[in-house]
Formats: C-alpha cells, structure tokens, sequence
C-alpha cells in the first residue's frame, strides 16, 4: 500500500496494541513522524456519529483509508499506483472477484475491503463484560469500586464522556477539550470544522483494552494509565473551549485520593480482552 512497498495499516495499527501504535507517533515510509498518536481500531461499527479521527476528519471508515495513503508523511502513495500493484499481484484480482465480482481492482473496493475489515474488529469479551453478564466472580472488589468511582459525579464523573454498563462501547463518540492545554498548535475538530468553537478539541476514544494501548491522549503525552489519572485529578488547564463536563477545572481536577485513583486504575484495566489481541482472524495469515 505505501509507495516504497515497505509499510502496511498494520504497520501502525498493531494487533497486540489493538491496533494502534506503541510509539508515541508512527512514523512513515520518508522517516518523518507525524503528531498524532495512531488511534486504536476497535468497536467503530458502532461508531454512529460518522466522524473518524482524532479531528472529526473522515466521514466514514472508507473515507478514512485516503490520508494514509496520500499523505507525504505516511505511505506517501497515490491511488492509481496502488490499484496498479493490487493488480499486478497472484492472488489480489481473485480475492476481489471473490468479494466483488470482478477482478478488476478500484480505489473503491480497496476502500470498502479495508473498512470491512476493520467493522469486525468488535471486542467485547473483557472481565468486565462477563461481570456484566453476570458472573460475580470475573472481577474483584477493588475494580467494582473504581467503576463507582468512574460513575461518581463527585469522584470519577468519567461516564459522560466514556459510556456506562448501558453503553458499553465505552466512548460516546463524541469529541471534548478535556483540559490537555490553555492553547493549541493541533486544532482538533475546529481545525476540521474551521469554527474557534471547536479548537482543541478530540474525539474521545474507546477505553477498551487500555492495557495494551499506552499512550494516551491524541499526541501520546501520557506515557502511562496513572499519568492519565492524575491529569483529570489533578492536571486541567483552563482554556476558551473547555467541556463543561469539566467542572472541577477551578480546583485542576477531581482531586481523587491516592486510593479511589488505584480503583478508578483497576477497573479500567479490567476492560481489556488479551483474546482480542490474539484472535487469529485478525492476524496476517502469512
């Protein structure tokens, strides 16, 4: 798919990570890094809103497959030179009239293959999710209590933005300043939708499998969970555009005890899926 044949989606979007990137910015086929951290591919069947992207950028996951490929700092490619390779292989014109009736290969296609690939990456097998189904036994006393912390307007008060038992996609999909920066270089959605409204802010991200998928934030500032944490105790930064689900920023944060931050930790661990890291219908059969 890239220009130099050397990179591929997995490239940056690794299956153990669920699908994202362990580096803090990917970097492409001319060895330039981008400033965003890769985004995790997983659940986006569910993703209503049809915004993709940190910024709200792709309408859709056919729409999204176009910047990596033509981005000069990604896989540096064009369209018809990856239609033309596809073609020129063995196997590719085969598997195409298999899904589409014709082995003629199109940008089109090559778009809807990738993006239904990607709607089967569903997880939804955590520890968690068995409690919720109701084994009593799947997680322990601590992760029940910090998932009261994360459902606690006066503690936690994460489930606004990051769903509930009720929806558990675990995102709402939605895009929020969560008080990263009192200004911006990286626009966010507003750089997208050119309203100052929307400055600074990003989409905010399934917490699943946050076991595998350090680090956080759209830029990868936060190496670690407990960093995450201790930003939204203790870290907001006033800015224009601050979520007015922010409502502790006077006082920097929640300012979580040491102990309701160690169960808010455990509980969100408890909703990663090791099986979906491994399924082998997700790995590169070669």
């Amino acid at each position: 798919m890239s220009n130099d044949g050397t990179q591929a989606c997995a490239s940056c979007h690794l299956a153990e990570n669920s699908f994202t990137d362990p580096n803090r910015f990917s970097t492409g086929i001319t060895g330039e890094m981008g400033t965003r951290n890769a985004m995790p591919i997983v659940n986006l069947v569910w993703n209503f809103q049809n915004r993709f992207l940190w910024d709200g950028g792709a309408s859709s996951l056919e729409d999204q497959v176009d910047d990596p490929i033509e981005n000069p700092i990604e896989m540096n490619n064009t369209w018809p030179n990856v239609v033309a390779t596809l073609q020129a292989t063995s196997d590719y014109p085969d598997l195409f009239e298999q899904a589409f009736g014709t082995p003629i290969i199109t940008r089109e296609f090559v778009a809807r293959a990738i993006a239904q690939f990607e709607r089967t990456l569903i997880s939804g097998n955590s520890r968690f999710d068995q409690y919720l189904l109701g084994d009593n036994n799947a997680v322990t006393a601590q992760e029940i209590n910090g998932f009261n912390v994360f459902m606690d307007e006066n503690r936690g008060d994460c489930f606004h933005c990051h769903g509930n038992e009720f929806n558990p996609l675990w995102t709402n999909n939605a895009f929020h300043n969560n008080g990263l920066d009192s200004s911006f270089e990286d626009l966010g959605l507003g750089g997208f939708t050119g309203d100052p409204l929307d400055y600074g802010k990003f989409k905010s991200p399934s917490l699943r499998n946050l076991a595998y998928t350090a680090p956080y934030m759209h830029d990868g500032r936060f190496a670690t969970l407990d960093e995450v944490i201790n930003h939204y105790s203790e870290g907001l930064v006033y800015s224009n555009t601050i979520d007015p689900l922010m409502k502790n920023i006077a006082e920097g944060g929640a300012q979580l005890t040491d102990s309701d931050k160690a169960d808010l930790k455990a509980f969100l661990l408890s909703l990663s899926e090791p099986e979906f890291t491994t399924n082998p219908a997700f790995l590169n059969p070669n």
